[in-house]
């Protein structure tokens, strides 16, 4: 059986990767500004996170209709596509003179990368030989797991040096690399066919995934039964829905819903969505109490937190080896027992949530997410068949930013609402344990369902 990967696919999965590492870092080095945005800006802790819950949800929206796209256009073009939009989004941020135009760039660059992240795992899916599929999914989500490391302390030096505009000017030269990198590797591998986008599904996602997570974030400043919250809630419900209605009703729906009647899939889906939520809700929760509780500079903050996100940055490959070579249930197993413990140790110390503990803690729990994250994918993809895995693969891809999003606006939501009823630093502590509460029983939640998955794998 053939195992060595071309260099072009390599190259390929780079220049995509490229971009998704250019989108997490702006993301995680925003949430260390936030403190500085909330200043400059004037607003509050619940509106400056859709910096982060806005580039998501346009993620989560472009996604689902990666398998359709895909079948209709030529690989190279939709990367090119995808980086020109997402560069033009980081010089819209870089100028913006207002809150508002911050956001609209970073729409602007969700929709770049919402084309260009599923193409790299399809590319892994497709184009690299099967005994080496584990490890270049762990390969493939180091190269956006790098990111969370490098993008707090980035973000923290440059907003400490210089501004953090800057954040978006110094990543551009990245991006020049990967599109001359996409220009010459990537290759079509399957020929393109004539489909069309349902334009009924297409609105569906907007307002199910829209309305979903504009309620979730206002949660925080608003009384439930607020228009704001549950009215946005019941369209997203309703929306979700009438797509998955639709969906299962057409013969060639944006996103093949009926693979969720393969168990396996679903069960390693909820396992996956619940580490997505927590790490991404860590993410936003962390350097805010360093700042605001430990009242730390935001550098101190991206430094304290960059051990544990690089660490497990180079998990993910270690993670995939194993998982090719010994099988799933030693390193998914292991991986979030890890998570579990990592979050737990937070939730016992909240009250008193030193740098020293959250510096030692944090590595634990992203030893956990390297050593079992992208398994997870590589694990609930397995059981469909060839023709199938492009849906499967936008299925994950989807529900991770969707997840992501769910985990950022969550927490904050949690938090600003714990400020209101309490003094800046009280209210943020306050709002940090019961955050960790949640968070720990999603670790908990997905600890248990791969631990019945991988006893179910052969």
């Amino acid at each position: 059986m053939k195992t060595k990967i071309p260099l072009r696919v390599i190259g390929a999965i780079v220049a995509t990767g490229l971009m998704s590492f250019c989108g997490v870092v702006i993301e995680t080095a925003m949430n260390i500004t936030f403190p500085t945005l909330m200043r400059e800006f004037q607003v509050s802790t619940n509106t400056v996170q859709w910096m982060t819950t806005l580039y998501l949800l346009v993620v989560a929206v472009m996604v689902p209709m990666s398998a359709v796209l895909k079948r209709r256009f030529k690989t190279r073009h939709l990367f090119l596509c995808a980086i020109a939009l997402f560069m033009l989004g980081v010089v819209l941020d870089a100028v913006a003179p207002s809150f508002s135009m911050l956001l609209i760039g970073r729409g602007v660059q969700g929709l770049g990368t919402g084309i260009a992240l599923p193409l790299m795992f399809n590319i892994i899916l497709e184009q690299v030989p099967r005994p080496k599929i584990g490890m270049m999914m762990g390969v493939g989500t180091m190269i956006t797991g790098v990111a969370p490391a490098v993008g707090p302390t980035f973000g923290g030096i440059v907003v400490a040096t210089l501004s953090w505009r800057m954040v978006f000017v110094l990543l551009l030269p990245l991006l020049v690399v990967a599109l001359v990198l996409g220009v010459r590797c990537i290759d079509q591998a399957q020929p393109t066919q004539t489909v069309t986008v349902d334009g009924w599904s297409v609105l569906l996602i907007v307002l199910g995934f829209g309305g979903a997570i504009f309620g979730i974030s206002n949660w925080g400043s608003e009384p439930f039964w607020q228009w704001g919250v549950a009215g946005a809630l019941a369209v997203g419900v309703v929306a979700l829905a009438g797509l998955v209605w639709r969906s299962l009703h057409l013969s060639e729906p944006i996103i093949n819903l009926r693979l969720f009647g393969q168990l396996r899939f679903s069960v390693a889906i909820l396992a996956f969505v619940g580490l997505q939520i927590s790490a991404l809700g860590l993410s936003c929760l962390l350097p805010n109490v360093i700042q605001l509780v430990n009242h730390q500079s935001a550098l101190v903050a991206g430094l304290i937190v960059l051990p544990g996100a690089a660490i497990g940055a180079v998990m993910g490959p270690l993670g995939g080896r194993l998982f090719d070579a010994r099988g799933p249930r030693l390193p998914m197993r292991l991986g979030t027992l890890l998570t579990v413990v990592g979050s737990a140790v937070m939730l016992g110390f909240a009250q008193r949530l030193s740098d020293g503990v959250i510096l030692g803690s944090y590595i634990l729990f992203m030893v956990g997410m390297g050593l079992s994250y992208g398994n997870m994918m590589t694990l609930g993809l397995q059981p469909l068949e060839q023709a199938a895995r492009t849906d499967g693969n936008a299925i994950f891809n989807t529900l991770q930013q969707f997840a992501a999003a769910v985990g950022t606006s969550l927490v904050a939501a949690i938090v600003a609402a714990a400020q209101q009823q309490a003094p800046l630093v009280a209210g943020t502590r306050s709002g940090a344990m019961v955050s960790l509460v949640v968070l720990t029983g999603l670790l908990i939640l997905s600890a248990g369902l791969t631990g019945w998955l991988t006893a179910r794998q052969s």
